[in-house]
């Protein structure tokens, strides 16, 4: 395949070594220095493209790309309040596009078995539950989209919370409420990413845990994403590519 990057970040950059070993050309590299001057015309040559860049430009690039008509894999968080409107227009003119909060095959496991774990822990009220995230000081949201899509799966199967709220460690200490679920976010030096869910009570806790050691497993999850991409219209959320049911 032909793919273009948009971000070439450490992310970006990792990404071009997995996708060249395998076999893919990068036939354009769109960054904070070139994307006023790249083309429609340029970005038609990849087959597909892939977003690492940040919060702040990832609409402006979800655009673009549906101008070329070239299918686009984002793994940039920190957008998804447009999710609805984003979808809208990819479905509505027949464009391609996937999202996710994390790419990595382990992680992807670890929201499968989050899931269960949630509807399991359900019916012992007396644990009670958080999230906790770590990242590097250079991650511009807080929590994770990773964090979130965590969250959002304990929601969906544990009763007595409704809703999440963040306690960004450092700054001003956010109190849940009883139906609240905590999810607390450290910002550290050199953390490609740690994500914790705790179940806690009297007598014991319970810890299910996702440490990655770099930012590969994210990288390699995104060419693999491109892969089963660039021949598909739609609008698809990361999770589509595993079948873990």
């Amino acid at each position: 395949m032909n793919i273009a990057l948009i971000g070439y970040g450490k992310m970006g950059q990792i990404i071009e070594k997995f996708a060249i070993d395998r076999n893919h050309e990068i036939v354009l590299i769109v960054d904070e220095n070139n994307r006023d001057q790249v083309t429609v015309e340029e970005l038609q040559q990849a087959d597909v493209a892939i977003d690492f860049s940040t919060p702040s430009a990832v609409l402006e690039n979800i655009e673009f790309c549906f101008r070329a008509n070239v299918p686009l894999v984002v793994g940039t968080t920190g957008w998804y309040d447009k999710l609805d409107d984003i979808k809208e227009q990819c479905l509505t003119h027949n464009h391609t596009l996937m999202y996710g909060s994390n790419y990595s095959i382990g992680v992807n496991i670890f929201f499968h078995i989050n899931k269960l774990l949630a509807k399991a822990m359900n019916p012992y009220k007396q644990y009670e539950v958080q999230v906790e995230e770590i990242h590097h000081t250079q991650k511009l949201d807080a929590p994770s989209g990773t964090a979130i899509t965590i969250a959002e799966g304990i929601l969906e199967n544990y009763d007595s919370k409704s809703s999440w709220i963040n306690n960004v460690i450092g700054e001003d200490e956010a109190i849940p409420k009883n139906n609240q679920l905590l999810i607390e976010s450290h910002r550290l030096e050199d953390v490609p990413g740690t994500h914790t869910v705790l179940y806690s009570s009297e007598v014991d806790q319970i810890e299910f845990k996702h440490t990655a050691h770099s930012r590969s497993g994210f990288a390699l999850g995104a060419v693999i994403a491109a892969e089963w991409l660039h021949d598909k219209t739609g609008f698809y959320n990361v999770k589509d590519m595993f079948k873990f049911d």
